[in-house]
């Protein structure tokens, strides 16, 4: 923890002549975009993966009709012919995966009021006037939605809901031309059918994790979102 609290005070002190009082904030957005540059080899491999398993979805039709009364050796089958292609149902899981270690770092960083033994000084930084280090609900109890670091919620909940907006209308577009389980991330085996009914509304659950986390954690889950939005519209087009 102090190391990595160094990190961002270093990054925040390169970055204080163009951020000035928000220069941890621009450094834990620019510490984001290493995190997913550092793990887009994995993103652009989980394309590759879901792209081959498109191209199987013939293939796993004929499965269906033949295992019409058997799930399980329906799902058996569909196992076997990913082995045989060498195309992991899994694939797109571990970017995901990968990020998360990050993010509870940040999120114990800035919830901590003392690090190594000493005061935790990274809770004086500010976004504008809302402390890195403060929620949402402390918002509200101080200066309500429309006070100064109100105003820093009420940005970040808009970002949030453009790029959920963005993403849920991708996912009802790739389910209506491959079926859910090309939102779910595999075949249409029983249950993931309703996995991909669900999947597109998960991109407007950030919207609570940036209400409850403290708004260092909140600045990692937008910029990784939105960068997630950006990656998946360039790698699946």
């Amino acid at each position: 923890m102090s190391v990595f609290a160094k990190l961002v005070e270093q990054l925040a002190d390169l970055l204080q002549p163009l951020f000035h009082a928000s220069a941890a904030a621009a450094a834990i957005v620019l510490f984001t975009a290493l995190v997913r540059l550092l793990v887009h080899p994995l993103s652009r491999a989980a394309a590759r993966g879901q792209k081959a398993r498109a191209a199987l979805q013939p293939r796993v039709a004929e499965l269906r009709k033949k295992y019409r009364k058997d799930p399980e050796k329906l799902q058996k089958a569909v196992l076997e012919l990913h082995a045989e292609e060498r195309v992991s149902p899994l694939s797109g899981v571990l970017p995901g995966l990968l990020q998360l270690p990050a993010f509870f770092v940040l999120y114990q960083l800035f919830s901590n009021t003392t690090i190594g033994g000493d005061a935790n000084t990274l809770l004086g930084h500010r976004l504008f006037a809302a402390p890195l280090g403060g929620r949402w609900a402390d918002v509200l109890a101080q200066g309500g939605v429309v006070g100064a670091a109100g105003l820093v919620y009420v940005g970040l909940f808009v970002v949030v809901a453009v790029v959920a907006t963005f993403n849920f209308v991708r996912a009802r577009r790739a389910t209506a031309v491959n079926g859910p389980a090309a939102v779910a991330g595999g075949e249409q085996v029983p249950g993931l059918a309703v996995v991909g009914k669900v999947v597109p509304f998960m991109s407007f659950f950030t919207l609570v994790t940036v209400a409850v986390v403290p708004l260092a954690a909140a600045l990692y889950v937008v910029t990784s979102t939105a960068w997630s939005a950006v990656e998946r519209a360039v790698l699946y087009r």
